[in-house]
């Protein structure tokens, strides 16, 4: 800690709360109302927009950017539209339309919400500045209960020679950029470089997806990441496998970017020394959490780390039982709906704990305990067409020791798809436990399956038996009939 800092530290704080949250985000809003809302004074504390990453550069402006081109395909699939879909995107109105959904990268509304809700705004960069206490810009803050960091996570770039100093594209400047990349180089096979391949080669880049194993989307069911990259070819993408970037070349700023391959694995698509030439180079390959310059060490963490919480998200390496660690930062699912699921779970416990409820809801799906986050995370891929998950994969649920059966369908073969759109192409899937006759996963692949995917996750985390799934009738004629499919698929295979 810094002299300045440690003497502030040691001297009355300039205002104390009974919570303080650090971030702005889905996730640190969603904290602090829910503390609030249990009569806790709370402030939280941002240095940039309030709304977060999902608000500006994440969540909504991807899927501002993917919207018209699912809609466009699932249009060229139904006669009496084919023909009115067939040209091309209009750009200029999609980029424009992104514009709009993020506020044009201002807050104004954000701020009014916490206004109303009786949360105060903290604006500038807050570091811990010991126990209970947060420095922000030369103000110390006191919290009577918990403070709770939710700042998330960040890009990082490879270790590759010549990559910083090209400036690459990352996530925030894939979702934001202004104009079409003649060219574009992806580099990652997860959720964003998918998702970012599909939005830009739909408005008209040419691009190649480089990712370094066999596939794509590896924490999806294999049949996924398959289906989306024969769509993402018949788009027009170059899909390279089995490949790592080497070195990359940039010889002006804003001008073209050389990428150089080798083969990342035995018959990788990609030779030693392969060169690709782009105008924009976005690499999507990970994330590190928010922490680096946020006081960790004060309070005897590493600056930089993950933080390690309970499933209250109460970081087990502090002793005193008031840091909180929620959202990406914990690293238990880096996604916006499961860290606003934890930060209602933490808020519920934080509040618990300042009425000093002696024993908490900390069981499996308990008032007090983020159990979703191992047992049932929801997740959509916004690709063309959409992958959607909940649960468990089948390998996944075989390395946890569980007896299982996978029930595969064709979901292009119900009426429900036959009516969306000609040609309907995807696939069903579902995990049984064979021992507690539950589902333990599900997953979709096909036009339109990101709103099947909460009737999984319901059966999924409520635990609802097989026999109880019967009475659950699908509507006719929707794609949700493929749930009777895949239970009589079930039953035909015969007993356990």
């Amino acid at each position: 800690m810094a002299a300045t800092e440690a003497t502030r530290a040691s001297e009355a704080p300039d205002v104390t709360y009974d919570v303080l949250v650090l971030g702005a985000g889905p996730t640190g809003e969603n904290v602090a109302d829910r503390a609030h809302a249990d009569g806790l004074s709370v402030a939280i504390v941002e240095s940039e927009l309030v709304g977060g990453e999902c608000s500006y550069w994440a969540c909504m402006p991807s899927k501002a950017l993917l919207r018209p081109v699912t809609a466009r395909s699932e249009a060229r699939r139904v006669p009496g539209l084919a023909d009115a879909a067939a040209g091309p995107l209009d750009a200029p109105a999609v980029l424009a339309r992104r514009d709009d959904v993020v506020g044009h990268w201002k807050d104004d509304g954000q701020v009014r919400w916490l206004d109303a809700a009786g949360i105060d705004l903290v604006r500038g960069h807050a570091r811990l500045a010991g126990p209970r206490r947060v420095s922000v810009d030369g103000r110390t803050l006191a919290a009577r209960h918990a403070v709770a960091v939710c700042t998330g996570s960040r890009p990082v770039l490879p270790p590759v020679p010549g990559l910083a100093a090209a400036k690459p594209w990352t996530s925030r400047d894939a979702t934001s950029a202004k104009t079409v990349p003649g060219r574009l180089v992806v580099v990652g096979g997860g959720v964003v470089g998918v998702e970012m391949a599909t939005a830009w080669r739909a408005l008209g880049a040419s691009v190649t997806l480089l990712v370094r194993g066999d596939g794509l989307l590896p924490r999806m069911e294999p049949f996924a990441g398959r289906l989306v990259a024969e769509s993402l070819a018949e788009a027009g993408v170059f899909l390279r496998t089995g490949v790592e970037v080497r070195e990359v070349r940039r010889e002006a700023p804003g001008g073209p970017v050389t990428v150089v391959l080798d083969s990342a694995v035995s018959g990788g698509s990609g030779g030693s020394g392969d060169e690709i030439v782009a105008d924009e180079l976005l690499i999507a390959t990970g994330r590190a959490p928010r922490t680096d310059d946020l006081g960790l060490e004060t309070v005897g963490l590493e600056p930089g780390s993950w933080l390690r919480v309970d499933d209250s998200c109460l970081v087990t390496d502090v002793p005193g039982g008031w840091l909180y660690g929620v959202g990406d930062v914990n690293r238990r699912a880096l996604l916006t709906h499961q860290g606003k699921y934890q930060a209602r779970i933490a808020g519920a416990a934080i509040a618990a704990r300042a009425r000093q409820v002696p024993i908490l809801d900390s069981g499996p799906w308990g008032a007090h305990a983020a159990t979703a986050d191992t047992a049932a995370v929801p997740q959509v891929v916004f690709s063309d067409p959409e992958a959607a998950s909940v649960g468990l994969t089948a390998a996944a649920a075989e390395r946890a020791g569980h007896r299982i059966r996978v029930v595969d369908q064709d979901l292009g073969a119900v009426a429900g798809a036959f009516l969306y759109a000609d040609g309907y192409r995807g696939r069903a899937r579902m995990i049984v436990d064979l021992d507690r006759e539950i589902l333990l996963g599900a997953t979709f692949v096909g036009h339109g399956v990101g709103e099947l995917l909460h009737s999984a996750t319901v059966a999924v985390a409520g635990e609802v038996p097989i026999e109880r799934l019967w009475h659950a009738v699908p509507a006719y004629p929707t794609i949700s009939e493929v749930w009777l499919r895949l239970l009589e698929a079930y039953r035909s295979q015969g007993p356990s």
